[in-house]
């Protein structure tokens, strides 16, 4: 199994995303077989460091999911590769709520479920001796989370660089890193996070500038030299979703660009066949698919598009009739409704297969851990069977109406949402992106 480290920091906008794909770049043009995992439910940072490995790269979520499906990740992405990155979440002992001694699904869980070593990204504009605190304070927060160097970001000139040198010396920390602030390797957002991957205009390019600006500054050799095996209870493989069919045409675009890694992984794993589609390029679901599955995404900014495209509704509701199983997360759940408003206030016809109308002319955030118990049989299970998993969106619903719900739902303090999602004959859908069976 390949050696491991832990990318963290002590709050989020650190720069954590930017020092890890410097860090899988700098070390895949070294010509090191680098893999990488990133903690927690995103969606979207595994999509960029992807790019950089060329490997996919998987959520580990202590909360979301169970510890034989954390180790069979984890040893999917250390196979065939020399070096495992993970990038955290958050601050280091950020996570779910609740009074455990390492909040679950927080880095140091991880940390601290691998036994991998965590070397901090602490952004250090403003700060001089009082960085020795911040590090003392992470280091020994916690006895099984192995915080091992650091990684200052922001440095300004030689006198701060010097103070910061003392400040780790302090906490006993090696410094693997004086990184200066740069102005032009800021990667462009929107309301869910990060502009994805794959609307990124040279990515490349902008791996190559990063690649410039922090070889200088990074010690790679040192990096390398503290990784450690993960420690990983051998199990057996756990399947998180049960494959929706035997042949499922999976939504593949920038409007549908949240499907997890190890989801499919699964499903291939089980014996089903993945074939790809793309909305936004007018193409329609496979005919000879047994099952649709829509992902998340951000569908809200293609509605006009999407609702253009009779080849997919007609594709969509032909299959319905067909008895074709057809899921949606989130977007993808907009989508099998019967209209979406845009931030405009334009309302766009959807594929009309469920009662739902959602808008995002009048945005309101709607994020946390969710715990969805099946309400009766369907592809993905029988009733009762619960799931853990993830909501992120800024849609309203202007009407969810009459029938089947889907899921009986509870929070991480497993406070009860109510019912959510809709069922009608094989469509099926909510807003909760399913992350693995409780």
């Amino acid at each position: 199994m390949a050696n491991g480290l832990i990318i963290a920091a002590a709050s989020s906008g650190s720069g954590k995303t930017t020092v890890t794909l410097a860090l899988l770049a700098l070390l895949k043009r070294r010509g090191v077989a680098v893999a990488s995992c990133k903690v927690g439910p995103d969606y979207i940072d595994p999509q960029f460091h992807a790019r950089a490995t060329g490997r996919a790269c998987f959520n580990l979520d202590g909360w979301a999911m169970r510890p034989a499906t954390l180790a069979h990740l984890v040893r999917q992405a250390t196979h065939d590769a020399e070096l495992l990155v993970i990038e955290g979440v958050m601050g280091l002992f950020d996570g779910a709520p609740g009074d455990a001694a390492l909040a679950p699904g927080s880095t140091a869980e991880i940390a601290a479920r691998t036994d991998l070593p965590v070397v901090l990204v602490l952004r250090a504009k403003g700060m001089g001796a009082t960085a020795a605190a911040v590090l003392e304070g992470l280091k020994r927060h916690h006895d099984d989370v192995r915080v091992a160097g650091v990684i200052f970001n922001e440095v300004g000139g030689e006198r701060h660089r010097a103070m910061l040198a003392q400040a780790a010396a302090r906490a006993g920390l090696p410094v693997l890193g004086y990184l200066p602030a740069f102005e032009d390797i800021a990667l462009p957002s929107r309301h869910l996070g990060l502009v994805q991957a794959r609307e990124h205009d040279a990515f490349d390019r902008y791996l190559d500038r990063l690649c410039t600006h922090f070889a200088p500054h990074l010690e790679l050799d040192a990096l390398r030299a503290l990784a450690r095996a993960p420690t990983i209870a051998q199990s057996e493989p756990a399947r998180a979703i049960p494959p929706l069919g035997q042949r499922i045409a999976v939504a593949d675009d920038a409007a549908f660009g949240f499907s997890y890694a190890a989801i499919l992984l699964g499903w291939r794993a089980a014996g089903a066949e993945i074939v790809r589609f793309s909305p936004l390029a007018g193409e329609r679901p496979d005919a000879m698919a047994d099952a649709i599955f829509l992902p998340g995404g951000y569908p809200e900014l293609h509605a006009g598009t999407l609702a253009a495209n009779g080849v997919l509704m007609d594709g969509l509701r032909e299959a319905a009739r067909k008895g074709t199983a057809i899921y949606g997360e989130c977007g993808g759940y907009m989508t099998l409704g019967e209209g979406l408003v845009d931030a405009d206030g334009n309302r766009h016809a959807m594929a009309g297969l469920l009662p739902l109308v959602t808008s995002f002319a009048e945005r309101k955030l709607h994020l946390g851990y969710r715990q969805g118990t099946l309400l009766a049989d369907g592809p993905v299970g029988k009733a009762g069977r619960a799931f853990r998993g993830h909501e992120f969106h800024y849609a309203t619903v202007v009407s969810e109406g009459p029938g089947e719900s889907l899921f009986d739902v509870a929070d991480a303090a497993c406070r009860n949402l109510g019912r959510q999602g809709r069922r009608q004959g094989s469509v099926f859908g909510s807003f909760l992106h399913l992350i693995d069976e409780a």
